[in-house]
């Protein structure tokens, strides 16, 4: 063993002996002068191991609240589809009692039909609906919805019909305006594919002098469209060398047809 080390051998035991010939209450004092001394450093370790904590909790609650959110986007998205799946049936419900009351309280006797396929060319314009001689339907019968004319059957099978519009040039019905005396006949016009059409009801005095919001109804001439449904309003009327020329928006949207009535009689 070294100088060096028996020295620190020596002064260690003797300072050991020095606290081992302390009282006790010396030592318990000595002992709370350590503590004293040490407390900052017991403060601080525990401050640190606090915070630490905090954040390992911090982030724990991140992860559960991005989970939370994560289940309440996709609950959202399955509310706005159940939502607008609700709305969807609801307008349905809405159309189809809509149109059996029209059926119900028509003096016509009506055969509900559907649109299959639909020809909106520059040429004509055509549906085809789920009905034909199966159900008694024969050519050039009216085709109406509770909003007003639609057109006329042309070619009839057993099972399907092809309907020429009445927006087509070639559909000619005879016509009269509400409130006045006046007859023509409507017709549509031929238009691209991406224009909404219009009918111009021809063949007016030059002296009608028809106002925009007037109605045009079927007059019964000609014995395809019986009387009374309705066309169009006017929207515009203006004379010409002959006589006069009144443009109709029609009462029914071509472009939005879903259900029609095929009217094969009256009741």
């Amino acid at each position: 063993m070294s100088r060096t080390s028996i020295i620190a051998l020596l002064v260690f035991g003797a300072v050991l002996g020095y606290f081992l010939s302390f009282g006790t209450e010396t030592t318990r004092k000595f002992q709370a002068g350590v503590y004293q001394l040490l407390s900052p450093f017991f403060t601080s370790g525990s401050g640190l191991q606090k915070q630490i904590t905090s954040v390992r909790s911090g982030l724990k609650s991140l992860e559960e609240l991005e989970k939370d959110n994560t289940s309440l986007r996709v609950e959202n998205r399955s509310l706005k589809a159940t939502n607008q799946a609700l709305r969807d049936v609801e307008h349905e419900v809405n159309r189809l009692r809509h149109a059996l009351n029209y059926r119900e309280r028509s003096v016509f006797r009506l055969v509900p039909a559907e649109i299959v396929t639909r020809d909106s060319s520059t040429w004509w314009r055509t549906v085809t609906i789920n009905r034909g001689k199966d159900d008694g339907l024969e050519s050039d019968m009216p085709v109406v919805t509770d909003e007003g004319l639609v057109g006329k059957t042309t070619t009839v099978s057993k099972t399907i019909s092809i309907v020429l519009l009445v927006a087509d040039e070639n559909c000619k019905v005879a016509a009269t305006v509400e409130g006045t005396r006046e007859q023509g006949i409507v017709s549509g016009e031929r238009v691209t594919g991406g224009v909404t059409p219009m009918l111009n009801l021809n063949f007016l005095s030059k002296q009608a002098n028809l106002q925009p919001g007037q109605k045009s109804y079927t007059s019964g001439v000609g014995g395809v469209f019986p009387s009374g449904l309705l066309i169009g309003t006017v929207k515009s009327f203006h004379a010409r060398e002959l006589d006069g020329q009144a443009q109709l928006t029609p009462a029914v949207d071509m472009s939005h047809l879903e259900d029609v009535f095929v009217v094969i009689g009256r009741k």
